[in-house]
């Protein structure tokens, strides 16, 4: 018999409440900083792959949109991700908060409590949690999800990560490598652009402006020593477009520098980039629009 190991391969799922941690753990566990994470809650708007492969495993990760109860169409589609993501893994990862209760949406929480997929709960964040707070949480969802394996981590300290993913590589089948071994992600560079974008703009505005943007990259031309790259940065009313821009165009000019210094680290090649404000009027409840964007 033939000692040699048997090639594993599997789909591990994150979900969780907005704003736990999930993308965060994702890029932690990829030791890439994959999807943009910011303090504020609904960053992720689309599922995004992360492929990290081993000498004998390939893991697909899928970060999802935060667990909601949609008010707009938007935040809709970003469900239908999430539903998604409960179908069609070998391993649920559910990331809570000490202290947290529940998903804020029933309906998927139900799910997971039926579930047949093996779920790794993660408890994240114990670096800001007392002994007696986590021990309080183990039980607690103990007893909601009595099948689930139950992980204290800190994603941001990377406490616990490295054990998560042997965790994984014991659960996941035998089975093909699915992606080539240099391949970090499903998504174009096209969407990394217009991903870090809209985190900058994320970090830079407050109230509803950031949730009012969709950035579409329309030019990304790569030569040897340069990338140039022309964006589009969609809002929904005038007055946005005016306060993205800002006075004699300043707040756009923080936004492109901020954003062309993350595209440079990450493609490692000097990036020129070009960007547009353009009005589409509440976009974000109309199925037109939101096909167009690539939900």
């Amino acid at each position: 018999m033939s000692d040699e190991k048997k090639f594993k391969s599997g789909f591990v799922n994150i979900i969780g409440n907005p704003n736990v941690g999930k993308s965060t753990l994702m890029n932690m566990l990829m030791k890439e900083r994959l999807v943009i994470a910011t303090h504020k809650a609904q960053t992720t708007r689309h599922r995004i792959k992360g492929i990290l492969t081993g000498e004998d495993y390939q893991i697909v990760f899928s970060d999802t949109p935060g667990v909601l109860d949609p008010a707009y169409e938007l935040q809709t589609k970003m469900m239908d991700a999430v539903n998604e993501s409960l179908v069609d893994a070998d391993v649920i990862l559910y990331v809570v908060e000490i202290g947290e209760k529940r998903l804020k949406n029933e309906q998927v929480f139900e799910r997971l409590q039926k579930t047949s997929t093996p779920i790794i709960l993660l408890l994240n964040k114990i670096d800001t949690a007392t002994p007696d707070r986590l021990n309080e949480a183990v039980e607690y969802w103990h007893e909601l999800l009595p099948k689930a394996e139950i992980l204290p981590i800190s994603a941001k300290e990377n406490v616990n990560v490295d054990l998560l993913i042997n965790k994984i590589k014991a659960i996941i089948p035998e089975g093909p490598q699915y992606y080539p071994e240099d391949q970090l992600t499903d998504r174009s560079e096209r969407f990394i652009v217009n991903e870090v974008i809209r985190e900058k703009i994320l970090l830079n505005y407050q109230k509803e402006i950031p949730y009012s943007v969709e950035v579409v990259t329309e030019r990304f031309k790569e030569d040897l020593n340069l990338i140039s790259i022309e964006a589009e940065i969609y809002v929904e009313r005038d007055s946005q477009k005016g306060i993205i821009i800002g006075h004699k165009g300043e707040s756009l000019s923080k936004v492109g520098k901020e954003a062309r210094e993350e595209l440079e680290k990450f493609f490692d090649k000097k990036v020129f980039l070009k960007l547009f404000v353009k009005v589409r009027k509440d976009w974000r409840s109309k199925e037109n629009d939101l096909r167009r964007f690539g939900y």
